[in-house]
């Protein structure tokens, strides 16, 4: 894993994640939640402007 990532990274899973998840028309939002939650468990720092950094 990079040490940094951003959110366009994860957009970038976008087509994949919705063909996996098709009843879920909201896929955007989803990524950015899950994107809190590792926040939030301390995993990942939000460095602002939608990246984010490995926390260490």
């Amino acid at each position: 894993m990079r040490p940094e990532l951003s959110l366009d990274d994860g957009y970038a899973h976008e087509a994949t994640l919705a063909a996996l998840y098709p009843d879920n028309h909201n896929v955007r939002p989803k990524i950015r939640q899950q994107l809190q939650v590792v926040r939030d468990r301390g995993c990942l720092a939000f460095n602002g402007r939608g990246t984010y950094r490995r926390a260490s």
